[in-house]
């Protein structure tokens, strides 16, 4: 019995130090340390108990600490990530965004029940809930003066190339009407208080616009986010023909680079530093007063490098401003220099390792547009 169970361990091994199995199935992960021994993947531990959750459909189990039996390990060794991904995964639309292990719980789960519950990816041509061009429905959102979260009816839809929100079920003009490409959607369910809340935003007279809904179904809020990128997908598609598939993925929903409070003083740098919630939006950097504030207090352009934009470690010597906090930024631009301090010095490192990352990019012609409206502004 020692034996055997020592050959099924070794075999076992052997499969787990596979190149395509070094990464979780499904969020990316670097060293997986678990698998499923009904589809024959190996995941993370965060997402094996996503795996947990739908029982009927895979059984998971620790490859350090739990006992596989030879047939378990056959199985591991006949599929594999390559293997399952290559028919879970045939035929994912290029719109669909695959969550990585930094995103929220409900984009993984909704991804990982795509996956292997729901196999929403198994076929070519499939109709799928986010994919037909237009979505209406319910969501929950957060009023802009009395911060109550109300039910609120949304539609989308991709003849019109719009996203509009009404205040009542029978209304017949919306309260708002979007374009599609000014849009974007980030999951924030930390700062709105719900783990299916998510963060529409929008430009407006060439401001950024906060919305932030809700839905209590977790499929039902992604389906949203999908559909959103959907419409964007195929509207793109039309204003640039010759760009590629991959390009105009990558212009679809973004994350945010930095979230976080910081403090900040004036223009004339002798006021006392503000506590204040900032965002940073590729080369937007936006503050707030509060974090749900539907507007920003002020936005800041950071531009390349090459342009004569920079950022240090540390405030420039005999700044005169009150602050508590004692991990300065100081962010160069051809105008001014804007002056931010951090509460810890991890903080620091973080946001001027997010700066750096945008600073170091070349602005495209849309930017130099929009540097140049930022420039006319002040």
């Amino acid at each position: 019995m020692a034996a055997g169970n020592e050959r099924s361990m070794k075999a076992l091994k052997e499969v787990w130090k596979r190149a395509e199995n070094s990464l979780c199935a499904d969020c990316g992960k670097p060293d997986p340390d678990w698998a499923s021994s009904t589809l024959g993947v190996f995941i993370c531990l965060s997402c094996s108990g996503i795996h947990r959750n739908i029982p009927s459909i895979s059984k998971v189990k620790s490859l350090k600490m739990d006992y596989w039996d030879d047939a378990q390990v056959q199985f591991l060794a006949k599929h594999g990530n390559a293997v399952t991904k290559a028919i879970y995964e045939a035929h994912i639309p290029i719109y669909y965004y695959q969550p990585t292990y930094n995103d929220c719980q409900v984009l993984r789960e909704q991804w990982i029940r795509a996956k292997y519950e729901r196999k929403e990816f198994t076929e070519p041509g499939k109709q799928l809930p986010y994919s037909d061009g237009v979505k209406e429905g319910i969501l929950w959102k957060r009023g802009r003066d009395n911060g109550q979260f109300l039910p609120r009816k949304f539609l989308l839809s991709e003849r019109e190339g719009c996203l509009k929100y009404f205040t009542k079920q029978d209304a017949k003009e919306p309260k708002i009407n979007v374009k599609i490409d000014v849009i974007n959607a980030t999951f924030q369910p930390e700062k709105i208080g719900n783990p299916n809340g998510l963060q529409i935003t929008y430009l407006k007279d060439n401001k950024t616009r906060n919305i932030f809904v809700y839905h209590e179904s977790g499929k039902e809020v992604v389906d949203w986010f999908n559909a959103i990128r959907s419409v964007q997908f195929h509207y793109l598609k039309v204003a640039f023909p010759i760009a590629s598939d991959n390009e105009i993925k990558n212009r679809l929903t973004r994350n945010f680079l930095k979230e976080g409070y910081m403090e900040k003083t004036g223009p004339k740098q002798r006021e006392a530093f503000k506590k204040r919630w900032f965002t940073l939006d590729h080369r937007r950097l936006m503050y707030f007063k509060d974090p749900l504030d539907a507007f920003a207090k002020g936005e800041v352009f950071v531009g390349s490098g090459e342009n004569g934009y920079s950022v240090q470690k540390g405030l420039p010597s005999g700044t005169q401003g009150n602050f508590s906090w004692h991990y300065g930024i100081t962010i160069v631009t051809p105008d001014r220099e804007y002056l931010f301090t951090c509460e810890t010095e991890t903080d620091q490192l973080e946001w001027v390792r997010a700066f750096t990352s945008v600073i170091n990019q070349a602005m495209t012609p849309q930017e130099y547009a929009i540097e140049a409206y930022f420039k006319f502004k002040s």
